[in-house]
């Protein structure tokens, strides 16, 4: 049984407004060194996968670009969403093509816009959980918590496994969406709960007959476009099914109400790069900061500035008496905010989408 990645690049990246756009989402955005989020993807699975064995699934606007920044990817192997649908039908569509290549594909579901940093851990649980998978397993990663947060869902681990090889595999015992903040924290000090990294393994068989039994209404449109795969209807077909198709996500549709789930918790220096204040924190840690705590990406100067994150485009910006602030400039749009205030960003875009400021979105 073959293994096969299906890295999702859908998505905006609300949070990393104004950086992150629709035309430029933040999976390819230059945010971790000179390569975008989605290169970075690339580059820390092509010793698990050859690159005929990595598939994208991606917005028509996006696939260009991500196949520029991708060019040993077989064009064939970038598939076009036709709409955002959530990413259970994201990875249904995926699946249909994967199977079509190959019936027996074990397949990992990775996201382009995540950051980890001991990618030899990474490559090593991958081959774990496609060993689980082959065994029949929905196998899903969970991140070892490294304080309480409220911004992840969990997974409760319960009976250990007999397989995995090196790392631990527990039954999962239940999914839980963001909690308060003291049950994370009541969670996090437990030992048996992960964060819910995004990140599964899995046959396509078995997860279509997910579909099939969860999703039987969505399960029936795919098997209409799956019908088409390789014929001059597929690109009519899709366009016509795509937009009846309800938004759900995979922990929803899926996961939720599946048996013989399993996890592997692995700290692997993940990170969702999910806000301007998680960059700072992994910039951080991967030595950005300088005497003040400041994280400085751009041109910087400043006077009694500490613990400021300033991200920075072409402009000079310059600071004066600032504490636990976010600064973005990127030409056309300045963000300036408490590091508090960050997880707001995504308000302040839905306030500009009310106002149809398309400009800046």
């Amino acid at each position: 049984m073959a293994f096969y990645a299906l890295i999702m690049a859908g998505g905006t990246g609300t949070r990393l407004w104004p950086a992150s756009r629709r035309d430029r989402p933040k999976q390819t955005l230059e945010l971790i060194g000179d390569r975008t989020m989605f290169e970075h993807t690339v580059d820390r699975i092509t010793p698990v996968f050859p690159p005929d064995h990595v598939f994208v699934v991606a917005g028509r606007e996006h696939v260009s670009d991500l196949a520029d920044q991708a060019p040993e990817l077989p064009a064939q192997n970038l598939i076009v969403e036709p709409l955002g649908r959530g990413t259970a039908p994201a990875i249904g569509l995926g699946a249909i093509h994967l199977q079509h290549k190959d019936p027996d594909a074990v397949m990992a579901v990775l996201t382009a816009d995540h950051f980890i940093a001991d990618v030899e851990r990474f490559q090593r649980v991958l081959e774990a959980a496609a060993e689980a998978a082959r065994e029949g397993h929905l196998v899903t990663l969970g991140i070892e918590p490294s304080s309480p947060s409220t911004g992840y869902g969990y997974i409760q681990q319960g009976a250990k496994m007999e397989c995995g090889g090196d790392f631990d595999v527990f039954q999962v015992e239940r999914f839980t969406e963001k909690p308060d903040q003291e049950t994370a924290l009541r969670m996090a000090e437990s030992g048996e709960y992960t964060w819910n990294s995004g990140m599964f393994v899995w046959s396509v068989d078995r997860i279509m007959t997910e579909f099939q039994c969860q999703m039987p209404d969505f399960y029936v449109k795919l098997a209409e476009v799956q019908g088409t795969l390789g014929t001059d209807a597929y690109g009519s077909t899709l366009k016509r099914i795509w937009p009846t198709i309800n938004k759900q996500s995979i922990d929803y549709g899926v996961m939720e109400g599946a048996g013989d789930v399993a996890v592997i918790p692995v700290d692997i220096g993940w990170s969702d790069v999910g806000s301007w204040g998680s960059l700072a924190e992994l910039l951080a840690e991967l030595g950005e900061e300088d005497e003040d705590g400041n994280v400085i990406v751009g041109d910087h100067i400043g006077i009694d500035t500490q613990r400021t994150m300033v991200f920075g485009s072409e402009r000079l910006i310059a600071t004066i008496g600032l504490e636990d602030m976010v600064i973005v400039d990127v030409g056309d749009a300045v963000l300036v905010c408490p590091v508090d205030r960050e997880q707001d960003v995504r308000e302040l875009v839905h306030l500009l989408e009310r106002q149809e400021s398309d400009e800046y979105l």
